[in-house]
């Protein structure tokens, strides 16, 4: 069946049937064409957001001390 007869049978049916035919071609395009997202591996991320500071200092006491040691 070429792609002329097909659209002349689909011209054919009812609206209904139509609109059911677009949503159903638009869903395996959007399945077809959406990109495959990889699994990651989120390990590796482990500890970025960790907190160095264990010993009970101050915390802004200690960033003024890194920044002064960094802009010196």
């Amino acid at each position: 069946m070429t792609s002329e007869e097909l659209q002349k049978q689909v011209l054919q049916l009812p609206i209904q049937e139509r609109w059911r035919l677009v949503q159903a071609i638009l869903l395996s395009l959007q399945e077809e064409t959406r990109p495959k997202v990889k699994p990651r591996n989120l390990s590796r991320l482990r500890g970025i957001a960790k907190n160095e500071m264990t010993d009970g200092s101050d915390p802004q006491a200690d960033y003024v001390d890194y920044l002064t040691r960094k802009y010196q």
